[in-house]
């Protein structure tokens, strides 16, 4: 497996910005960023992050949605040699304050409306600063005073105090260049992105800045080759940049190539197919959902969007029924990519040949993939279906602080460590990865990989609650919806569906509650006390079908 060279993703977009200054690097509420003001924005902020106290290597949070300023704070924490922790916007106090603790964040750049959540939890963590954001610190005056206006741009109450910046502020106190931060692309971490984990709470995934870099440009020189034109090119980007698979296919197609992203704040079907026709978008990523939202839409036929020439899907498996409308639609394919936080990015649909929505791809050069089962760890047959298991030589091989995690994920193979995908594939005759079927610990909802135990443990932290099982329903817009199967304890007494779900929206991101609730009185074990979540799962599908 052949190494790539040693360089990181600013040093990347540093290039770009060198090499395309007079480029358009981001569209964003109308407004025109290029690289050389872009350049300008991340080296003032970097400086100013160190102004403020901020030490390199210091670990901060981003809590803000799509905008410049991500982008801003995602290079600047990374040129001063700082891990970039990025979180949901809608997160809870519950969440942030467990994922402040637990990566040992000191610093939190957050949205001017989420401010109260940071406030709750500043006495129970070690926070030092808060930085705040407003979607509008960076478009011209006489559009924020319109916005303000007309009701479109909110605007939270902050609670001032010696802790608290603004992000306007660091960057007026960043005007000198800031320094060259020597880093360790091997040692030093660029991230350490949240997923859902086993036991019930959200695990860091740590991520170097090789294994990084290896996917973006394994993606730009072995799958986009050809296809994707530096400088020339123009893409749209819908997804929230916190996923790895969004964030890592903006590096991909745009910000390191010296094209144009058109940011999206939220993915309203209208505003996204006004962009795709006033900017002739050729690149598009999203998840099954928003490819049907826009072929739903009673006003898609209005716009223009032949332009679009590269359409990716991934966070969920893609229906036949989707993709075959699209195509029927538009005479266009809808392409597959499929990945994790632990290993980033893993297979892509090539480009060179109509894809099929059974398969998610091909493997990436940088990542080996094989099939195992998944009692005996050993490798199945070829072309037989069994777990997919992956590793690079890039990547972290362990969680953050999670031993017991790690132990349960990641199995030694010969030299290598692999990661357990925890879904079921098989290689197909083209060597593709045909998705089978994924395992009951996931539930996969809005694109979103939302964890069964994550949503058990919260259940089970109420007073009233004895045991709870959680699975995904299919569901033809979500993909799946959550469903909590509970067990209250025998004294509990006036405790309904209702008050459990506004327990669970109080404390987990709104596409991570349940929709809805059945009690009953016991549920399904193994003889060593284990939950059989399948078993469940399996029951509800069967229901659900009729059988």
């Amino acid at each position: 497996m052949e190494l790539y060279r040693n360089e990181c993703t600013y040093t990347q977009f540093d290039a770009a910005c060198r090499k395309y200054p007079a480029n358009t690097a981001i569209i964003y509420l109308g407004e025109r960023f290029s690289y050389a003001l872009l350049y300008e924005l991340v080296d003032r902020f970097a400086a100013g992050l160190l102004n403020a106290g901020v030490k390199t290597r210091e670990k901060v949070m981003l809590f803000i949605p799509n905008c410049p300023q991500w982008i801003i704070a995602n290079f600047a924490i990374n040129k001063i040699g700082g891990t970039v922790v990025p979180v949901s916007p809608i997160y809870t106090s519950y969440e942030i304050e467990y994922i402040i603790n637990d990566a040992e964040v000191e610093t939190v750049i957050c949205l001017d409306t989420n401010c109260m959540y940071v406030n709750e939890v500043i006495g129970k963590t070690n926070l030092k600063r808060v930085i705040v954001i407003n979607l509008a610190d960076l478009i011209p005056c006489w559009k924020r005073y319109f916005g303000y206006m007309l009701d479109k741009l909110p605007k939270g109450k902050i609670k001032k105090g010696k802790e608290v910046f603004y992000f306007k502020d660091i960057l007026k106190n960043g005007r000198q260049p800031a320094p060259t931060i020597d880093i360790d692309l091997w040692q030093d971490l660029a991230y350490i992105m949240y997923t859902g984990g086993t036991t019930g709470f959200p695990q860091g995934v740590a991520g170097n800045h090789m294994g990084e870099v290896s996917y973006i440009m394994d993606i730009v020189e072995n799958v986009f080759k050809g296809y994707l034109f530096a400088g020339e090119d123009t893409m749209i980007m819908v997804n929230p940049l916190f996923h790895i698979m969004a964030k890592g296919f903006a590096l991909a197609t745009a910000l390191n190539q010296g094209n144009t992203m058109i940011l999206m704040p939220v993915p309203e079907v209208d505003s996204i197919l006004e962009a795709i026709q006033k900017y002739k978008v050729r690149w598009m990523l999203g998840v099954p959902m928003l490819y049907r939202m826009i072929l739903e839409n009673d006003r898609v036929d209005q716009y223009d969007i032949r332009s679009l020439k590269y359409c990716y899907c991934g966070g969920d498996v893609l229906p036949g029924e989707v993709y075959n409308k699209w195509r029927e639609k538009y005479d266009n394919s809808i392409y597959q990519v499929y990945g994790s936080t632990e290993v980033g990015h893993v297979a892509y649909s090539p480009l060179d040949k109509k894809p099929s929505p059974k398969t998610v791809g091909r493997p990436l050069k940088s990542r080996k993939c094989r099939i195992i089962d998944p009692e005996t760890l050993e490798p199945v047959a070829a072309g037989e279906v069994g777990e997919l298991a992956v590793t690079s030589p890039y990547t972290i091989k362990s969680y953050w602080k999670k031993p017991e995690e790690t132990a349960h994920a990641y199995i030694k193979q010969g030299d290598d460590t692999y990661y357990r995908m925890g879904d079921f594939m098989r290689f197909n005759e083209d060597g593709e990865l045909e998705f089978m079927e994924r395992t009951a610990d996931i539930i996969k909802c809005k694109g979103y990989r939302v964890s069964a135990s994550e949503v058990e443990a919260v259940l089970q932290d109420h007073p009233a609650v004895v045991g709870s099982c959680a699975v995904g329903i299919p569901d033809i817009k979500l993909g799946e919806r959550i469903k909590a199967i509970v067990v209250l304890k025998q004294d509990a007494k006036g405790v309904s569906s209702a008050d459990l779900l506004r327990w669970c929206r109080d404390r987990l991101a709104s596409y991570k509650a349940p929709s809805y609730i059945e009690f009953r009185d016991m549920l399904p074990k193994s003889k060593v006390g284990k939950l059989l979540r399948r078993e469940i799962r399996d029951e509800e599908r069967r229901k659900l079908g009729g059988n």
